[in-house]
């Protein structure tokens, strides 16, 4: 967990305010206090978030589209770690159970198009 002021100091082209209104608008949430301010703390998991909207933000993406381009971006990233996962449990299964999976899956690769 990192302060306000090392976020700051870590990501280039970051501005107070401009942050202060990423929390206001619920993009970021890091711990401490509802308004942010001094006392929150932010994880890697939010600084990254405030990078990816700084380079959103220099691709002239706005504030109305910008919950928009977020939210399809969790769902991306909530899908990998579930594929991820699903790919854990599969490789935990006998031979013969991956098999009929991997089979199951390149019979039905024409139903994902």
């Amino acid at each position: 967990m990192i302060t306000l002021d090392t976020l700051l100091d870590r990501i280039a082209g970051l501005e107070r305010r401009e942050l202060d209104r990423w929390i206001e608008h619920g993009w970021v949430r890091p711990e401490g206090p509802a308004g942010g301010g001094e006392a929150c703390l932010f994880s890697d998991i939010d600084e990254a978030r405030v990078g990816l909207i700084v380079e959103l933000r220099r691709l002239e993406i706005d504030e109305e589209a910008m919950p928009v381009v977020l939210g399809l971006l969790d769902q991306i990233y909530t899908l990998r770690r579930r594929m991820r996962l699903l790919r854990r449990a599969i490789l935990e299964q006998p031979k013969e159970a991956q098999q009929s999976i991997f089979e199951a899956v390149a019979a039905r690769k024409d139903d994902a198009a």
